[in-house]
């Protein structure tokens, strides 16, 4: 079985779509004509609800014909602008918290076909700093996010004693800002470095752990065409890329860009002041 095919939200839609549509069609071709001619076939005298018997349609071609431009909808919809997720771990912090729920861009890096996950219209490619969703390499029926870092063709280093980041052989300069002070489930993260990380062109804040050296897998990468070096925000906290390797092209799912909720009920429930939140 093709490894893009994953038993998704998506997947499930075509397939409400296609049965959908084949109890519309079949009864459009089949019953609907012989319920026009039988209806056709009363005397005048008939009564209306005999009348309106005849000729009504059952249940379950009407719940189908009913349905199925929703389905429709809600899968263009997700499929081609928009997704949402929500943010089930710290890794991203302090940029997105446990319970954030966010919007995805699903035609910034290009149009897939739903399903296939087959891009049929690029668009555009990521660039440095884009937070983004994708497919995680290693199982790709799992969502993850993560802020791109490496394009292809960088040489990335990261060095696991003083938390910097080296693209192309230049340090990506860093400088703390305060001592974080978590909340809800970010709690744990109270007394770590708030720091501001320069990447070209895309400055944003991560959070760093002195004097921990993170146990990372890979510190060091070459990018060959087409693949993408991620890293999460919470330095410490997050496996990315340093652990698994980079994230292919195909696999990406789209940019976030919007957080529209946040509820985490270690923190009282819904955070007011998180709802319409750029992401960056």
């Amino acid at each position: 079985m093709n490894s893009n095919w994953n038993w998704d939200l998506a997947t499930i839609l075509v397939i409400c779509i296609f049965v959908s549509g084949v109890i519309w069609l079949f009864d459009a071709i089949f019953f609907a004509p012989k319920r026009r001619a039988l209806v056709a076939k009363l005397p005048a005298e008939t009564s209306d609800a005999v009348r309106e018997k005849a000729e009504s349609v059952p249940l379950l071609v009407d719940l189908s014909k009913s349905l199925l431009p929703v389905f429709l909808i809600v899968l263009i919809l997700r499929s081609f602008l928009v997704e949402p997720f929500r943010i089930p771990s710290g890794s991203m912090m302090p940029t997105l918290l446990v319970g954030d729920f966010i919007l995805v861009n699903k035609f910034a890096y290009g149009i897939r076909l739903p399903v296939l996950n087959t891009k049929v219209l690029p668009i555009s490619e990521p660039e440095r700093g884009d937070v983004v969703v994708f497919r995680y390499p290693e199982d790709p029926t799992t969502p993850f996010i993560k802020r791109v870092v490496g394009l292809p063709g960088d040489t990335v280093h990261y060095n696991r004693e003083t938390k910097h980041l080296y693209i192309n052989g230049e340090i990506v300069s860093q400088e703390k800002i305060s001592t974080y002070h978590g909340v809800g489930s970010g709690s744990n993260m109270t007394g770590a470095d708030l720091r501001v990380e320069h990447l070209p062109n895309a400055e944003h804040q991560i959070l760093v752990v002195p004097k921990h050296p993170t146990p990372i897998v890979y510190n060091q990468f070459v990018l060959p065409e087409g693949q993408y070096f991620v890293l999460g925000d919470n330095r410490d906290n997050s496996r990315d890329s340093r652990y698994w390797g980079t994230v292919p092209e195909q696999n990406l799912i789209g940019k976030a860009f919007f957080i529209w909720m946040n509820l985490d009920w270690s923190n009282g429930g819904v955070s007011w002041d998180r709802l319409g939140t750029k992401i960056k």
